[in-house]
């Protein structure tokens, strides 16, 4: 999966699987969390976010659990 760096306090990059609907999130602290089933705009709005901890906590933590 490709990873892409994204500007964030605590995220390095995420990357995204369209066809699995599998997204990874890659955090400054050194861990690496996959997520399943997540929707293709749920990716593109992280992405897009200004703030990438705040979209985390709202829309995907607690979800899309593999």
């Amino acid at each position: 999966m490709e990873m892409i760096p994204v500007r964030s306090s605590a995220t390095r990059a995420i990357g995204y699987n369209p066809s699995t609907g599998q997204m990874q999130i890659q955090f400054k602290q050194g861990k690496t969390y996959m997520f399943c089933g997540v929707p293709q705009h749920v990716f593109d709005s992280f992405l897009s976010a200004g703030s990438k901890g705040s979209y985390y906590d709202n829309h995907i933590r607690d979800r899309y659990q593999c």
